[in-house]
């Protein structure tokens, strides 16, 4: 199996990383448009094989997308990162300008891959790249819920003082603000976490990560990585190894929750044809509610660039 790394900054260094370290694929092909950089983290990637003990090669490129021909499933991670002050919708022009440009050459050399998105604004970015790639939509998916459902189970986790192994969480809508946490199908070892915290503690826990990555930009004034490239990679391996897994993920809604033509994250089996099934929950009048506002805002960033695109 061969997957695809395309930008070579710390979330993407991360996740070409943990998929070497985990033997996820035979060879990961890492990309980046800034000379030796991709070259460089590759190399030291594989120098710690022996170290670690793991046979996956890591080999670095720059901007050459016929090294990445063939590839199973690609992770795009590129453009700016986002900055103190620096809402994910002012990423938006630079970066789907990125994403379409990337996506066009995966499909070029590897039309049959399984693309995932990690680039901000994430929902818009998936949008960007599924309508560049011509795919259907079970192949083209975005990453987000599972970075905030595994931040919203490590504050519970801390909060309750449990491992945060035995914790399970379903988040939807879109990445960021709106996002829509679900108290309701969260579970500590299967008891529900209703059952263990105030309700006060769990809405604190709720709004905690909903801004989480803003909490990361302030400490360290760039956004957070070791998390989003773990995540990225989870979701490589439920494909690469037919896992079906039941993740979290964005993906253009065709009717699912009464919503059509947006970009939302929502659960899904994970697997080796990339999204296997859209599972609709039966949600309550107040998380239909939240989940619409969520699409709202999604929709006007869709819109934006559009708008964007129209006056190019």
């Amino acid at each position: 199996m061969k997957v695809t790394v395309v930008g070579a900054g710390n979330v993407g260094a991360t996740c070409a990383d943990v998929l070497a370290y985990r033997e996820i694929a035979n060879e990961v092909v890492l990309v980046d448009i800034k000379e030796g950089f991709a070259e460089g983290k590759a190399l030291d990637i594989w120098q710690k094989a022996p170290i670690n003990l793991y046979d996956t090669r890591t080999v670095g490129v720059t901007n050459d997308y016929s090294k990445t021909a063939g590839s199973d499933v690609v992770v795009i991670t590129s453009g700016l990162p986002r900055k103190p002050g620096m809402t994910r919708d002012d990423l938006i022009s630079t970066n789907a300008g990125i994403v379409q440009s990337v996506t066009e050459n995966i499909v070029k050399h590897s039309p049959d891959a399984i693309i995932i998105v990690v680039s901000n604004p994430l929902d818009v970015m998936t949008y960007a790249a599924h309508i560049t790639s011509k795919l259907p939509r079970t192949r083209v998916m975005g990453m987000a819920g599972i970075l905030d459902t595994a931040r919203y189970r490590a504050f519970l986790a801390e909060e309750l003082n449990v491992s945060p192994k035995d914790i399970q969480a379903v988040l939807m809508g879109g990445h960021g603000d709106t996002m829509v946490p679900l108290p309701r199908y969260t579970t500590v070892g299967g008891i529900p976490v209703t059952e263990l915290i105030s309700e006060d503690k769990l809405n604190a826990i709720v709004d905690r990560t909903k801004n989480g990555g803003g909490e990361l930009v302030k400490l360290m004034g760039t956004s957070a990585w070791y998390a989003p490239g773990s995540a990225a990679a989870q979701m490589v391996e439920a494909i690469v190894r037919d896992q079906r897994r039941v993740f979290p993920v964005c993906v253009k809604l065709e009717g699912e929750y009464g919503i059509d033509g947006v970009y939302l994250g929502v659960p899904v089996i994970l697997g080796k044809n990339g999204i296997e099934k859209i599972i609709e929950l039966q949600l309550n009048e107040d998380e239909k509610q939240l989940l619409e506002t969520s699409r709202g805002h999604v929709k006007e960033v869709m819109d934006a660039l559009d708008n964007m695109s129209a006056k190019a």
